[in-house]
């Protein structure tokens, strides 16, 4: 897919822009769309599982925390998190990170062609906080341990091969990845007030065994360009990871991490952003700032986990807010594309594609009852740009 090299998120209702870390102002650089609608058009009621959603598109319930995945034995694992979707033949699998500790871990579930559940399994046991991940161009499932020296851990989402731990991808915080297939690394999030961003570079692609970790150098600017460091003790003890290489740019609190295109973005739950790097001339800006938006309400809040679509669309989560997925266009629209009802006490995670691009899997992992154990994993099916 074709993305622009700057992202501009336009604001709905309004004639201001998000452009690079500056607010223009006026239509010549982005139309915002009519208030309340986007791509897909404006939000409807709320269906029985209290979700709005545009106009041609239903949900359904696929699993519930505590509770026997339906067409299963299995019982699905608390606190659902971060998430990816596999092909499989004809059907596919969804694999779910679980966000408690101890015990966190991965679950997954297996569908038909039909979209039927055939089955559900844990790939994943005896972790912590297992919060969000990456899927590697070698269908693994990285799930990643949002603890102090936490690791990642390389898993099967068929749940045939035992899960490997990566500790040559650092001990830290660690929050999300996305693989580049280009430049053959892995990018990482770190989900501290000061966190960083990583890359792993493997010593061989496919292999994530041994390698060389490396941090983003940067100023302290919205915008700019940046370099890799090697991080000296990807163990992060004595010295935690963040603190070992002078001049290493500083985030507040990293999230969802994306990469397509020669691009990756990643969010900033701190201070509300989406940051976007520019791989193929190294620089960096904002693709999005709420502390900008000066016409009408901020569109999106507490941003988490990121994903994105065959059409170029962004998909970003919402970790309270008000239990939002919205949608960054290409041409720079930003847009609610779901809200959850009666769920203020929770957070939306694990957003993922189903292989052919119809079906878009998430979790509101605490549910109605706002505990990890009223976790809720949902599909939403319906005419999805392509």
């Amino acid at each position: 897919m074709e993305r622009r090299t700057v992202l501009r998120a336009a604001v709905l209702g309004g004639t201001s822009a998000v452009f690079g870390g500056t607010l223009w102002r006026g239509a010549a650089y982005a139309a915002p769309a009519q208030p309340g609608t986007g791509p897909y058009g404006a939000l409807g009621s709320p269906n029985a599982n209290g979700i709005r959603l545009p106009s041609g598109f239903t949900s359904r319930v696929i699993a519930r925390s505590g509770q026997t995945v339906p067409g299963t034995s299995y019982t699905w694992h608390n606190a659902p998190d971060g998430g990816a979707c596999y092909a499989d033949g004809s059907g596919w699998i969804y694999v779910s990170n679980s966000e408690i500790n101890p015990s966190g871990g991965v679950s997954a579930v297996k569908f038909s062609s039909s979209g039927t559940v055939t089955s559900a399994y844990r790939i994943l046991s005896g972790t912590r906080q297992n919060c969000a991940g990456g899927k590697t161009p070698w269908n693994t499932w990285l799930s990643c341990e949002e603890v102090s020296l936490g690791y990642v851990y390389e898993t099967d989402p068929w749940g045939v091969n035992a899960a490997v731990q990566r500790p040559a991808m650092g001990r830290f915080k660690h929050e999300a990845a996305a693989a580049d297939p280009v430049r053959k690394v892995v990018y990482l999030t770190e989900d501290e007030t000061n966190g960083r961003f990583y890359r792993f570079v493997p010593t061989t692609w496919g292999s994530l065994s041994s390698g060389t970790l490396q941090v983003m150098v940067a100023g302290t600017a919205t915008s700019g360009s940046f370099t890799w460091a090697n991080v000296p003790d990807p163990d992060g003890s004595p010295t935690s990871t963040r603190t070992q290489v002078s001049g290493s740019k500083s985030f507040n609190g990293g999230e969802g991490c994306h990469y397509a295109d020669d691009t990756v973005w990643f969010t900033t739950k701190g201070d509300n952003r989406v940051w976007q790097l520019n791989l193929t001339n190294n620089t960096y800006e904002l693709a999005y700032d709420d502390s900008l938006v000066t016409s009408g309400t901020a569109p999106l809040t507490g941003v988490d986990n990121i994903t994105g679509s065959s059409s170029g669309d962004l998909f970003v989560a919402e970790d309270g807010g008000n239990m939002e997925i919205c949608v960054i266009t290409p041409d720079d629209v930003i847009a609610p594309f779901l809200r959850i009802d009666g769920q203020s006490g929770s957070e939306i995670t694990g957003p993922a594609f189903s292989p052919d691009g119809t079906r878009l899997y998430f979790s509101s992992q605490r549910g109605t009852s706002g505990s990890s154990s009223g976790g809720i994993t949902y599909e939403v099916t319906g005419p999805f740009r392509s």
